[in-house]
């Protein structure tokens, strides 16, 4: 049986955590060491390796974390509801987290960028099996008149690149704004537009 973490212990592996974000999300995984983790954790290097074992552990606990927190949206997804309403409920969560989780949303297109080769199985696995299933509840909504024709998987991909593009570009985006919050007005521009390609 595995023994019960100290109050110690959780404290030292939620700050190692918050310092391989911190570090990977502006490094990536190859640009990355244990020392510079260390550093910004503050903690030397065997004491963080006594928590995680590599780079690559850290890495890897962040990612399914992340993952586990991106995913938990789709599922609340109530096949049941007002398509428009479930549709817009979820892409305006998805705008918040990438307000919100910047350093998570960067820190997954990099994962992306790099091929996937940490949560390739993932994508192919669990989250293919989360988006198939929407698309059959999107498809249901088309075929009973609900929503307008439109293609599931699309709609989907749309909606990430309209929401994670603040986080994983925030810099273009700031500077073409001319520095102000690009937040401002987003969620009634995302809301019109997922309303006019919906709304039958």
């Amino acid at each position: 049986m595995p023994k019960t973490k100290t109050r110690i212990q959780k404290k030292n592996e939620a700050t190692i955590l918050a310092a391989g974000l911190e570090v990977f999300s502006q490094y990536g995984f190859r640009g990355s060491t244990l020392d510079m983790i260390a550093e910004v954790a503050g903690l030397s290097k065997p004491n963080l390796l006594y928590y995680f074992p590599s780079k690559d552990a850290i890495y890897k606990t962040l990612l399914a974390q992340l993952l586990e927190n991106w995913m938990k949206p789709v599922y609340a997804i109530d096949a049941g509801g007002d398509p428009v309403a479930e549709i817009l409920k979820y892409a305006k969560l998805k705008l918040r987290m990438s307000q919100d989780f910047p350093r998570e949303s960067r820190l997954f297109a990099n994962e992306i960028i790099q091929g996937a080769p940490q949560i390739g199985e993932v994508l192919h696995g669990e989250l293919r099996r989360a988006i198939v299933d929407l698309a059959v509840v999107v498809n249901g909504w088309v075929a009973t008149g609900r929503v307008r024709p439109v293609d599931p998987y699309h709609l989907v991909f749309s909606i990430w690149s309209l929401t994670q593009h603040y986080a994983d570009f925030d810099v273009q985006v700031r500077a073409v704004m001319g520095g102000t919050d690009p937040m401002i007005g987003a969620e009634q521009h995302l809301e019109d537009m997922l309303r006019q390609l919906l709304t039958v």
